[in-house]
Formats: structure tokens, sequence, C-alpha cells
């Protein structure tokens, strides 16, 4: 019986030596938040009044912000306002010091908190900035490529957009530390796929403007094209995954073999048209 009146009379006396601790720590957190609201309406006006929104909402970027509800100015208000606050929470959890796993913990998270926040920044102005920049790039080289061939310009313009989006995307991955052996395959496959049906594209369009025999075989090109890149596509997301792996390599040559049968009819039908 001692001993469970000296457990409870240490538990409240820690807890009264924590009482200042914790309304610091709320006092510090009310104190981010108001500034927070306050700091990131403030950038919201800020934003607005520049004028760069308008310019912003004709991008691919933006006209996706818009279809989401979302706008530049709120955004970066929000994120602004999202910072404040988050410092004000790693300022609280400090001013705790709760010892302890729990302790350890909250120590954790607080740490965690400014590489979640820093990677969704990354992601999302990263993604303005390959907007401007893939847009800017494809005014300079269409000039390049005559009119007839303004495909390989907007082809080469989609290329640059995916290598960078996957750039920025693993960037602010790492940056949270959400990276590893799983992501890397998936962004790959992914380039992979995006990549090879952007160049199938590109390519085929080309390849009929200049050759008009080839029109009609042209549906069929692009189904074996998107077929290869899905199945290279397939083959590095799951690179990691032993058994999927194994099947879609038995995929891949069943579908190489009848490719192989089917292209025998097709060869001798155009060979024999542009005979005539």
């Amino acid at each position: 019986m001692v001993d469970v009146i000296n457990a409870l009379e240490n538990m409240l006396v820690n807890i009264i030596k924590m009482l200042p601790a914790v309304i610091a720590a709320i006092i510090v957190i009310a104190i981010g938040y108001v500034a927070g609201a306050i700091l990131g309406k403030a950038v919201n006006k800020i934003v607005e009044k520049i004028g760069i929104e308008k310019t912003f909402d004709q991008s691919i970027a933006g006209k996706a912000f818009k279809s989401s509800g979302l706008d530049l100015s709120d955004l970066i208000g929000g994120i602004v306002k999202a910072f404040v606050i988050v410092l004000s929470i790693v300022l609280a959890i400090q001013i705790l010091n709760i010892p302890g796993t729990f302790g350890l913990y909250l120590t954790t998270i607080a740490d965690y908190l400014p590489r979640l926040l820093g990677g969704i920044i990354i992601l999302i102005f990263g993604m303005v900035f390959v907007d401007f920049l893939t847009t800017l790039i494809g005014k300079i080289i269409r000039p390049m490529f005559p009119e007839a061939k303004s495909e390989i310009a907007d082809m080469l313009k989609n290329l640059l957009f995916i290598g960078l989006i996957a750039f920025i995307l693993m960037l602010a991955l790492d940056t949270m530390l959400l990276s590893g052996s799983t992501i890397y395959p998936l962004i790959l496959g992914f380039i992979v796929i995006g990549a090879g049906i952007s160049l199938t594209d590109g390519l085929i369009k080309s390849i009929t403007d200049d050759h008009v025999e080839f029109r009609e075989v042209a549906g069929y090109a692009k189904f074996v094209l998107y077929s290869i890149f899905l199945i290279i596509g397939a083959g590095a997301i799951f690179a990691t995954y032993a058994g999927v792996a194994n099947i879609v390599a038995n995929v891949s040559w069943a579908f190489a073999i009848a490719l192989g049968i089917i292209l025998i009819p097709i060869t001798y039908a155009i060979a024999k048209k542009m005979s005539k």
C-alpha cells in the first residue's frame, strides 16, 4: 500500500513539474497557428496582387490545379501556414522534453515533420517549374522543325517533361525518406511506359506522313509498340518481385512468338503492295 501511495505521489510530482512545460507548449502551438494563419493570408494576398496567378492558370499544372479546385495563391498561402505551424509543433515538442519511449517517438515525429513538408514543397513547386521549363523549351525547339514535323518537337517536349517529373518525384521521395527498392522500379516502369507511348505516337505519325502506304498498318504498329513498352515497363515495376518478374518474362516470350507469327502475312501483304 505504501508503494502505491509513493508511486502516485511521484506521478503527481512529475505532473506538477511538467505543467509549466505543457502550458508553454500549448501557448507556442497556439501562437504558431495564429501567426501561420495571418502570414498565410498575407502571402495569399501578395501572390494575387503580383499577377502571376493568371499566367500560371494557363499552364498544364495550373489547369490541373484548377480542375482539382486549387489555385496558386491559396496553395502558397497554405504552405506558408503549414510551415509556421510545423515549426511551432517541433518547438513545442522540444519544450516538453518528455522522457522514455513515448518522448522518443514524439521527438522522431518532430524531426520528420520538416522533411515531410519539404518533400511536399519540392513536389508542388517542382511540378510548376517543370511545366514552365518544358513549355519554354518546347517553344524554342519548335521553329527548328518544319511545320509538317511539329510532332517531333512535341515528342521531345513530352520526353523532357516525363524525365523532369520523374527527377522531381525521386527528389521529393528522398527528402521524405520514402524512396527505396520498391519506389525506384515503380517510377522507372512508368517512365518507360510514358516515354514509349510518346515516342510511338511521334514516330508513327512522322512515318505515315512521309510514307502514305504505311497508314493501313499504323494501328497495328502502334499496338505492337505499345505492348512492347508496356511489357518492359511492367518488368521494371515488378523487377524486385522474382515470381511476378518470371510471369512477365513468360508473357514477353509468348507475345514475341505470337508477334512473329502474325508478322508473316502482314509482311507479305506490305511487300506485295509495295512491289505493285
